[in-house]
């Protein structure tokens, strides 16, 4: 009797570090995704902020391929900077651009939450007109 129960105790602690391992691989999967999807919102971000469409109110979009459960919010906050007369860069403005992307709810088993922030930097080249001569 002694040597069926602990058998039995045996095969039930491997079947939950296997359950356990398993649940572990599918979040760790889970967060990988939410990190290409943060770094797509970044990179659309980028690509909006270069076409001075930067806006802070929060833009929202759904990735194909992943049956509509990632949702991803782009925000981009623009600070202008003085002038480089001396370089010939007429402005410098800097866009601060923040990716949010999320997989299911909140209290899911699978939730998963990423937030990547980049700031970037675009420069105005004076053209032609004399620059740089006295």
């Amino acid at each position: 009797m002694f040597l069926i129960i602990v058998i039995a105790s045996v095969i039930a602690a491997i079947w939950r570090m296997s359950s356990t391992q398993a649940a572990t691989n599918n979040l760790s999967l889970q967060q990988a995704r939410a990190y290409q999807a943060a770094q797509a919102g970044i990179e659309w971000g980028i690509s909006r902020a270069l076409e001075e469409e930067c806006s802070e109110e929060k833009r929202s979009f759904t990735l194909d391929g992943f049956s509509g459960l990632f949702q991803v919010d782009v925000s981009c906050s623009e600070t202008d900077s003085s002038d480089l007369p001396e370089e010939g860069i007429q402005n410098i403005v800097f866009y601060t651009i923040t990716s949010e992307a999320e997989y299911a709810s909140v209290g899911s088993p699978d939730h998963a939450y990423r937030q990547l922030q980049a700031v970037i930097e675009h420069a105005t080249v004076e053209t032609g007109s004399g620059a740089g001569e006295d």
